[in-house]
């Protein structure tokens, strides 16, 4: 615990030294991410050892705060939760220094904001009392909300930002009032009073109920996440990196916290795999529809999620039926798709940081031809791409495949229709997420790396800096480790997992052997494949070694002169899928000119709103907005009418107080 305390110590140290240092960008630069990656590299090794296995710790100290204490404590799923956060937290420091490197904005509370984020996620991984919790909890998310609005001179950040902080502190709410209520069962806000609280099963719902909301808004569970679209493309690509790749698996931690703690009610698990189903599915075709890479990237985010809410439905079912195989293949599944996903998409924001970066562009349309320009940024976004595509042998096919044999042996060794159906959902969820995934981003990087150039600032696109490339060059070699020797990872979840289940190791261990087994067999077709790939590659080269080699343009029809115009867009390239989804995606288009014979100039451009902000949200929050409005009648402005609100007030809980006591 103590290296763990001094890690989150020196994050804060750098951060309040950057934010000291001024006006002066490179030690503002130096403090910051350099106490980042210091205070990120103190943690880990504990991180691994307790995700590996070893013995729990735990340190309390008095506060004099009311029902609180400063308990912190580490076991297998606060290691686990802490390996990609500190990992991914440390990468996106060392490439926010060229990323930041020519913004004319200070520097200083930028890292500031940063490096008391990550303090403040480890803390939340590291709570053991429910007030401090609630406080590393609002941290945060106060501290992602100042990097949300980074660029606070654009409309659209702040926009972003009140977005982020108004649902944030929703969730936030529905937590307090799940805090205060197993309080007042158990008597204390430290955890180790709620282990195995007896509850009667309607407290037990509805604590459930306020788990989901509160854990599940940061999450990004649709429908509750409209702030994510909003919030992720406006903050910077490195701050988007970790609060898509690890802020928002906070709200994963939390309920699977909580499931190790108190259990899941029996409904868990179809509850969690419809959330699942519905935000894998909504979340990618959302994503599909986008023109903005950081803004598909986000819907993204919400897919994935569903994946990881898949996988906690099915473990919990396999808890509740008593089946160890679809506990451990579920839980597995889920949790280590937790891991690859702060991989691969914290590869994907810094690949798009990247091109904005070079080009000033989000726009997919304004873009084209940077795999020319840009190759390292390229490569690596392709491998990002396969990954989050669920392709061997990278590693989101790993995590993805513990699912689908899970959701599989759900299925065939169901005793009835209706205990099979689970798995069938499931298992047709996951294809058609992976369909779509891949439609996405083959839209995705062929649009933005591949033919001609469509703007001028496409054309004079330049390779980024080695502080940007080194990170994602390093995160896209994990995506390819792990997929090449997944029986290493899936072997060392037994910890984790006999923690979340509560099923002893020898139910655990057999199981992830057999997995792991499978998936050698994959990784080593996959390994031959790619040495044919590379012997065919190098074969080819000696062959072309000795003669003269020539380009040309393609016969194009018999018209030799292409132009940018000619190619698809991603309004194009995506429209015939979207088009079967339009009932649920709601998509707006708008045509101009196409009329007579010979028509002259015209366009066609196609929005896609975000369904649930238009028809739930705004609709809601513009209700309360112009009802509370009304009561702008009592400002008055004057002392007096305060003071006499305030008095009445005190008299009216004076009052209460009274009553309540006889």
């Amino acid at each position: 615990m103590v290296p763990l305390l001094f890690s989150t110590g020196v994050l804060l140290l750098g951060g309040f030294a950057a934010l000291l240092s001024g006006k002066r960008r490179r030690w503002a630069s130096a403090f910051g991410a350099g106490g980042a990656v210091l205070g990120c590299a103190a943690g880990l090794a504990p991180a691994v050892s307790a995700a590996l296995g070893a013995p729990s710790q735990a340190l309390r100290f008095a506060w004099p705060l009311p029902g609180a204490s400063l308990s912190v404590g580490l076991d297998p799923i606060s290691g686990f939760f802490l390996i990609p956060t500190l990992l991914l937290s440390a990468l996106a420091a060392v490439y926010g220094i060229g990323y930041l490197r020519d913004s004319k904005k200070p520097a200083g509370p930028a890292w500031f904001h940063f490096n008391v984020l990550v303090a403040s996620m480890m803390l939340v991984l590291l709570a053991r009392n429910g007030i401090l919790f609630l406080i590393a909890w609002e941290t945060m998310a106060l501290s992602s909300f100042f990097l949300v609005v980074f660029e606070d001179e654009k409309a659209a950040a702040r926009e972003a930002g009140w977005v982020y902080l108004v649902a944030t502190h929703l969730g936030g709410a529905f937590l307090l009032v799940m805090f205060v209520l197993l309080a007042s069962s158990a008597g204390s806000y430290d955890f180790s009073s709620w282990e195995r609280l007896p509850m009667s099963p309607a407290f037990a719902g509805l604590v459930f109920i306020f788990a989901v909301i509160g854990f599940g808004t940061k999450a990004g569970f649709l429908p509750l996440h409209v702030w994510l679209p909003e919030a992720h493309p406006a903050a910077p690509s490195h701050v988007s990196a970790v609060m898509s790749g690890v802020m928002i698996k906070t709200g994963i931690y939390g309920l699977v916290r909580f499931h190790a703690m108190l259990g899941s009610p029996p409904q868990s698990g179809p509850l969690f795999l419809a959330i699942g189903l519905t935000s894998g599915i909504l979340g990618v075709l959302f994503a599909l529809a986008q023109h903005d890479l950081k803004r598909l990237l986000a819907y993204h985010s919400v897919e994935n999620i569903g994946i990881i809410s898949l996988g906690l439905g099915l473990g919990m079912t396999g808890v509740t039926c008593g089946s160890p195989a679809l506990a451990v293949l579920g839980f597995g599944g889920g949790l280590l798709h937790v891991m690859n996903h702060a991989i691969f998409k914290g590869l994907l924001f810094m690949g798009a940081g990247s091109i904005q970066h070079a080009t000033g562009l989000r726009e997919m349309d304004h873009l084209g031809g940077l795999l020319k320009r840009m190759p390292w940024t390229g490569s690596t976004f392709l491998v990002g791409a396969a990954a989050i595509s669920g392709l061997p042998p990278l590693n989101g096919f790993v995590s993805e495949f513990l699912l689908y044999l899970g959701a599989f042996m759900s299925a065939v060794g169901a005793r009835s229709p209706a205990t099979a159906a689970p798995g069938l959902a499931a298992l047709a969820g996951l294809a058609l997420i992976g369909g779509l995934a891949s439609a996405c981003f083959a839209k995705a990087f062929g649009i933005v790396f591949l033919g001609e150039p469509r703007s001028s600032r496409a054309e004079q696109a330049h390779e980024s800096g080695a502080a940007m490339l080194v990170p994602m060059a390093l995160l896209a070699a994990a995506c390819v480790l792990i997929g090449l020797l997944p029986w290493l990872v899936i072997g060392a979840m037994g910890p984790l997992l006999a923690s979340v289940t509560h099923l002893p190791a020898a139910e655990v261990t057999p199981v992830l052997a057999e997995a792991a087994a499978i998936l050698r067999w994959v990784a080593a077709a996959a390994g031959v494949l790619i040495a044919a790939v590379l012997m065919l590659a190098g074969v080819r080269r000696a062959l072309l070694s000795g003669r003269r080699v020539e380009t040309a343009v393609t016969w194009d029809c018999g018209y030799a002169f292409p132009t940018a115009r000619m190619q698809y867009t991603a309004s194009s390239f995506a429209q015939p899928l979207l088009a079967f989804f339009s009932p649920f995606l709601r998509t707006r288009e708008r045509k101009a000119g196409l009329q007579g014979h010979f028509p002259g100039a015209s366009s066609w451009a196609s929005e896609t709103g975000d369904t649930y902000r238009e028809l739930i949200f705004e609709p809601l929050f513009g209700g309360c907005r112009r009802l509370l409005g009304r009561l702008r009648g009592l400002q008055e402005g004057r002392m007096q009418i305060y003071v006499l609100y305030v008095g009445l007030a005190l008299v009216a809980l004076l009052i209460w107080t009274l009553g309540a006591g006889q």
